[in-house]
């Protein structure tokens, strides 16, 4: 039950009368409030709950957050990264935002001492860049008035309240049935990590366009990756060294899309003669390589500028209702597919 002044409002709670009612320390409430380590989860919980229920919240949001916008990025190096963060800047700019920028090699995990500079700093809210953030932590900062806004949602646990992303089910079933049409029946998939909404999204649109269309998907054509243009070098050299090799590939993103070329290149195999390929993100490289990538052109700046545009919003209008977007993805074809080398004609 919330405390009432006098009036019969309710009242901002103190420190000590938290402590009181969660029984424990004002240090202890104190560490939570300030998310520093050194309490139990259950007892974290506790006091995260009374902080909002007692409305403790509200009396510290009086003040009014830094003019900063906290980013925090999976894998800051890699060009869907850069071309992200681009488009943040741009939207931070126009609204006389500064950034903070923090990567994480591990896109489940941030660092508590991120959480506590974070909390310190009292940002306009957390845009997560391909990262996901612990339910625990999202309540740290929802606890505080920091919102939290998702750019390209990383896994199926611990989602934000809101988040901007794209139609990756349809992407992945408009660049097989491109390929379908060309003829192809031997298509094989280079995936994304298989915790991923995105690489989940993208592995069913595949295989709904292939069970469409009637043709078959041996185990073999089906091989694991990261993301990382590695994955298209190794499972791409795999797949061209079968027996009866694919005569397609469906690169989960453009960055494995490259990998395949090198591994193509390696193996003295041409495309698009005698390999179709196709990406997804249509990142800069997509037009740059010979032969240039077909690919799904995923509109990064635009999610990027949709998702901090959110996260103003959110700033001016707290009780704002809960926001997930999706925008379009689009087939764009370029000369690294052509017809299926044993298609009829």
């Amino acid at each position: 039950m919330s405390m009432k002044d006098p009036d019969g409002e309710a009242a901002s709670a103190t420190l000590s009368e938290i402590g009181a009612l969660a029984d424990v320390s004002i240090s202890t409430v104190s560490k939570v409030l300030n998310g520093r380590p050194g309490v139990s989860d259950e007892t974290r919980a506790r006091i995260e709950a009374l902080l909002q229920e007692q409305g403790y919240s509200r009396r510290q949001a009086a003040q009014r957050p830094t003019s900063l916008v906290e980013v925090l990025v999976w894998e800051i190096d890699s060009t869907w990264a850069v071309e992200l963060i681009a488009g943040v800047e741009r939207i931070a700019r126009e609204h006389g935002l500064g950034m903070v920028v923090s990567n994480t090699q591990d896109r489940k995990v941030s660092d508590a001492r991120w959480l506590e500079g974070v909390i310190a700093r009292r940002p306009v809210g957390v845009l997560l860049v391909g990262a996901e953030l612990p339910e625990s932590q999202q309540r740290q900062l929802q606890s505080r008035q920091i919102p939290v806004v998702a750019i390209d949602q990383g896994g199926r646990t611990g989602l934000a309240e809101h988040s901007v992303g794209s139609a990756d089910w349809s992407g992945a079933f408009a660049a097989t049935r491109h390929l379908l049409d060309l003829g192809h029946r031997r298509i094989a998939i280079i995936t994304g990590p298989d915790d991923m909404i995105a690489s989940v999204a993208r592995v069913s649109g595949f295989r709904a366009a292939l069970d469409a269309a009637g043709v078959p998907l041996p185990e073999e054509y089906v091989r694991h990756g990261e993301f990382h243009r590695q994955d298209g070098l190794e499972q791409g050299r795999a797949l061209l060294e079968l027996a009866a090799p694919p005569t397609a590939v469906f690169a989960s993103n453009d960055l494995q899309a490259l990998g395949v070329y090198e591994a193509a290149r390696a193996l003295d195999v041409r495309i698009p003669e005698q390999l179709s390929v196709v990406g997804y993100d249509d990142l800069k490289a997509a037009a740059w390589v010979v032969p240039a990538l077909t690919t799904i052109r995923v509109p990064l700046a635009e999610m990027a500028e949709q998702a901090t545009r959110l996260l103003v919003r959110l700033r001016d209008e707290p009780g704002f209702a809960v926001s997930h977007i999706d925008l379009a993805t689009s087939l764009v074809v370029r000369q690294s597919t052509a017809p299926a080398p044993d298609a009829a004609g």
